[in-house]
């Protein structure tokens, strides 16, 4: 990510967020607070790279593939981390606050799930006597985004990500009752129905997104008309969430079909593709 190009989107989008009729929410939130964002959904390791980028809310908010790849952030499961948490802030109207970092005295529902942070996840998982494997969280991008709002991840992708080995299978067990009973029925059934549907892929939590060489004939205006919006998150699968009395309504259906975000073999993606081949088991 070149200095001049991120300056160049800063300058555009400011210049967008000027000529709209109000400032936009995300504009509030500078390059430090996603710096401390990026802790929050357990991808400490790109803080670097977003942090001498200058990635502030406004350019979170409007971020798309290729700016991932050059912020080096290959892996598949990463995006799709970025993806559900830049979604989480799009419904939460970009509240700071929105992520719920620590257990509150509050009855916990299915709904605040989706609002956990990773360290938020990993205390649940003490609560369910995993304490042992829950460091292993740290650096997945694991938060409650994710879980609830990507169809393809269940207890078998958490198990894999804890280093669960499969031959424990009490242990994997044990997991999938309290990873059901985390989600709720209905994430758990719209989840079953994912996976039963023709085509389904598991998903996998070593694939890597990568630049695909551009064709000629793609060249022009299409292209630079799909690169302005090739959103990380698109800004219409956000908006399309509603509030009511201050709870989020639905949120996992509302986002059903929207993710994986490579998935959608019908629409191709020039840029971007999965390499499976180029597998990296780090987080």
């Amino acid at each position: 990510w070149g200095s001049s190009g991120q300056t160049l989107k800063k300058l555009q989008l400011a210049i967008r967020s000027y000529s709209g009729k109000r400032q936009e929410k995300s504009s509030d939130l500078d390059y430090i607070w996603v710096t401390r964002w990026l802790d929050d959904i357990g991808l400490p390791q790109y803080k670097d790279q977003f942090n001498e980028a200058r990635v502030d809310g406004h350019m979170l908010q409007y971020l798309t593939v290729n700016d991932l790849l050059f912020l080096k952030v290959t892996s598949q499961l990463h995006h799709l981390s970025i993806k559900c948490a830049i979604h989480v802030l799009h419904v939460n109207k970009f509240n700071p606050n929105c992520l719920k970092r620590r257990p509150s005295n509050e009855v916990s529902n299915h709904v605040e799930v989706v609002q956990w942070s990773n360290h938020r996840v990993m205390e649940w998982l003490r609560s369910v006597d995993l304490a042992e494997y829950a460091p292993n969280l740290r650096g997945s991008g694991v938060h409650g985004g994710l879980i609830m709002l990507e169809p393809r991840f269940s207890s078998d992708t958490l198990a894999m990500l804890l280093n669960i080995p499969p031959q424990k299978t009490l242990l994997r067990r044990h997991l999938n009752t309290n990873f059901n009973s985390l989600v709720g029925p209905q994430a758990q059934q719209e989840k079953r129905e994912y996976t039963e549907a023709p085509g389904y892929t598991p998903l996998s939590i070593t694939a890597k997104v990568k630049v695909q060489k551009q064709h000629h004939e793609n060249t022009g205006q299409r292209r630079r008309q799909e690169e302005a919006t090739d959103y990380v998150c698109p800004v219409d699968s956000s908006s399309a969430q509603s509030l009511s009395n201050g709870t989020q309504v639905r949120p996992y259906t509302g986002f059903r079909g929207l993710s994986p975000i490579l998935d959608h073999d019908d629409h191709p993606r020039d840029q971007v593709g999965l390499d499976d081949r180029t597998a990296d088991s780090s987080p």
